[in-house]
């Protein structure tokens, strides 16, 4: 049972990124019942959040959904924690940056974090609102969090969740990850391949940006878009945020995404990012099919003791 709402100024926020529609899969992810009683796949994460030790809530939403996501999501945690939701707005840029005609799509999960800025005063984590974590990615993730308080660690340091691809992929089709070099638990940097799947003949292959194929180990590290990270990394991502619309800003398709960002601040040693390994399950959906495979999970889960009939009863 979760306890009732508590947010001391000691905890961790949690910025839950929900302003994608999902291209791929079709429709509002954030929305599909796939637990055993409805449950979405950001009730668990929210669940996990809690009973790690998380204090507070941030949805960023976009302004279209707001009242179906308040009355069918965002309204079921109020009892247990504070929850607030900030809107994507593709207007909200950096002094000095306008935005462009014609530009219709959102900015990227950099921008989305920016949205939530006059929120984040403290320690915070960054996940996708259509990723299952596993609750022992945010143990992992708080856990974090009071080893940076209490260590007195320098402001500039942020880390991450690293899965491996093995545990990633999808048996519907390729997917997009962001590939991670990793040195004394320290990354070194980011790399993004797309459609990464396992061929007939057994290895594991990607493609690069520039096209290239590119084979991996499947216990390769990988980010699955959950961070955390303090108030001076986010000025960081702001500065990095505002001379990508320099140089790409006029691009209708242009897009900053976080594992970019991070790549490029720990190439330059402006932040120190620390890969946290989990054994953690992880699972979601990037085709319809998969919706099948995140039930089954859920509901195998559920009768395992891990979470509790109904998670919010």
């Amino acid at each position: 049972m979760l306890p009732e709402k508590q947010a001391p100024v000691t905890k961790p926020a949690l910025v839950v990124l929900a302003a994608g529609m999902g291209s791929r899969y079709g429709g509002l992810k954030q929305l599909e019942p796939m637990g055993p009683h409805g449950e979405t796949l950001l009730d668990y994460s929210v669940f996990d959040a809690l009973r790690s030790g998380f204090g507070r809530i941030v949805f960023v939403i976009r302004r279209d959904f707001a009242a179906q996501f308040q009355a069918q999501v965002a309204s079921r945690y109020a009892r247990h924690v504070e929850v607030v939701c900030v809107f994507q707005d593709l207007h909200d840029l950096p002094a000095g940056f306008t935005l462009p005609a014609g530009r219709i799509k959102p900015w990227g999960t950099v921008h989305a974090v920016m949205s939530a800025r006059q929120l984040l005063d403290g320690f915070f984590a960054v996940v996708n609102a259509d990723d299952f974590y596993g609750r022992e990615a945010y143990r992992c993730m708080a856990d974090y969090h009071w080893q940076w308080l209490e260590a007195d660690c320098p402001p500039h340091q942020c880390a991450m969740v690293a899965y491996t691809v093995q545990s990633t992929l999808s048996s519907h089709g390729g997917v997009n990850r962001g590939i991670c070099q990793v040195q004394d638990g320290l990354l070194v940097s980011v790399e993004e391949l797309t459609d990464i799947k396992i061929e007939g003949d057994g290895v594991c292959r990607g493609r690069r940006l520039s096209g290239q194929v590119f084979s991996l180990p499947l216990q390769a590290p990988v980010s699955m878009n959950f961070w955390g990270m303090t108030p001076s990394v986010l000025v960081s991502l702001a500065e990095l945020f505002a001379r990508f619309l320099e140089r790409q800003g006029q691009d209708p398709a242009s897009e900053c995404y976080l594992p970019t960002a991070v790549d490029t601040l720990v190439r330059s040693q402006q932040v120190q990012c620390r890969a946290l390994p989990t054994g953690s399950v992880w699972f979601g959906v990037t085709y319809p099919q998969d919706k099948a495979l995140c039930a089954r999970s859920l509901q195998h889960l559920t009768e395992a003791g891990g979470y509790p009939p109904c998670l919010w009863s």
